[in-house]
């Protein structure tokens, strides 16, 4: 039995609301950690999970402060962006949540929150905001535009921030001098009060098809399209391979590897074909998509 959908119209729902439900859903949202100065030298330092890489020729960042939806008062990142147009974007690692999650309390605008959640002020090289010593990766940048969304609470202002330097921790590096993923740590922003750790035990690989071109869903066997046993995640692998096995294949790998399935199920049709499945699932799961294509045609092969 399928779960009902529930259908919503943004207009008939309260701001709180339609927050809860964006943030809910659209996750997990990378943070940038924002340090800014006003025309008076106040240091401020926010984190904004509204926030993403949106170029790279030329390097552009984009996050949001968006307005209160309580007071509709903007933040002061908003107010020291509009008087200097310069950013610092830290990024924030499991070593680090708790002190960013301190920097974010509501202090005046007069108070630094470097001192009050215990960062390390380091000078930047172009700008005049401080970059955090703690993050393994800053980036200094030049605001190039601020987009207000609209004057209501709630409604976002988009900083258009241009990377004009960046600095990287070595210890985050991997041996060709990139970052390592398994090495940086990152923590980004779900729902409500949670977070996701972005560590080994919760990162995987997929193999981006920039210059492969599967055979996709519509060339996969209706009988396997149909299977009780693979997943739709189990069809996006069998779909992404670039040509489907050869009958010779097929039969050579049903000699060799799957002949004692074959004579041990050669009265239970059904059972044959739902084993051949279970294999396939389990050929996938280690990434053998040859194997589990070749698997799987074998129940009609010969």
């Amino acid at each position: 039995m399928r779960n009902q959908i529930i259908t919503l119209d943004p207009s008939e729902l309260a701001v709180p609301e339609i927050h809860r439900y964006l943030l809910g859903a659209v996750g997990p949202r990378p943070i940038a950690f924002a340090a800014t100065v006003d025309k008076r030298g106040n240091h401020n330092l926010a984190p904004f999970s509204f926030f993403n890489v949106f170029s790279a020729n030329p390097p552009i960042m984009i996050f949001s402060p968006a307005r209160s939806g309580r007071t509709n008062a903007t933040k002061d990142t908003y107010n020291n962006v509009k008087e200097v147009p310069e950013v610092v974007i830290n990024v924030v690692t499991h070593k680090m949540v708790h002190q960013m999650s301190l920097a974010s309390s509501p202090f005046e605008p007069q108070v630094d929150e470097f001192k009050k959640a215990g960062f390390t002020a380091l000078d930047s090289e172009l700008i005049k905001p401080r970059r955090v010593g703690e993050s393994p990766v800053q980036f200094e940048c030049r605001v190039n535009d601020v987009v207000e969304l609209g004057e209501l609470g709630g409604a976002g202002n988009l900083v258009i921030c241009e990377v004009v330097k960046i600095h990287i921790n070595e210890a985050v590096l991997d041996e060709n001098q990139m970052i390592d993923q398994k090495k940086i740590d990152l923590v980004s922003r779900m729902g409500g009060n949670w977070y996701c750790r972005a560590d080994e035990n919760s990162m995987f690989e997929i193999n981006k098809p920039i210059t492969t071109i599967g055979v996709g869903f519509d060339n996969i066997p209706m009988d396997i399209i149909q299977s009780n046993i693979l997943t739709g995640n189990e069809l996006g692998q069998l779909a992404g391979i670039e040509e489907i096995p050869s009958e010779t294949d097929v039969n050579e790998y049903k000699l060799m590897e799957l002949s004692d399935l074959f004579i041990g199920l050669e009265d239970n049709a059904a059972l044959l074909e739902t084993e051949l499945h279970k294999k396939a699932s389990e050929l996938l799961k280690q990434e053998k998509i040859q194997e589990a294509w070749m698997t799987l045609l074998a129940f009609n092969n010969g």
